[in-house]
């Protein structure tokens, strides 16, 4: 995966995880386990730092931690009386 592929996943997984305040956002999450700051993230987002390798598999977590939690509503809301698609 070239550098700006990988500035371009980051920037999607950030957006799908956050929305619009993606950037400080996940460097909140992130400063729970390891010291990033929102600078660092828009570093990495300019391709003026290097994105950790280590990254991907916390924004693959992230991703799937999200991911149950929407199926887990849809599934109430199909309780709830929603058709299903």
């Amino acid at each position: 995966m070239t550098k700006q592929q990988q500035i371009d996943l980051l920037i999607a997984c950030g957006e799908a995880l956050y929305g619009f305040r993606w950037q400080t956002d996940l460097a909140d999450t992130l400063a729970a386990d390891v010291r990033v700051s929102d600078r660092t993230v828009r570093r990495w987002v300019a391709g003026d730092s290097p994105i950790p390798s280590g990254l991907w598999t916390d924004l693959m977590r992230m991703m799937q931690e999200r991911a149950a939690t929407f199926d887990g509503l849809a599934e109430r809301c199909k309780e709830a009386g929603a058709p299903q698609c």
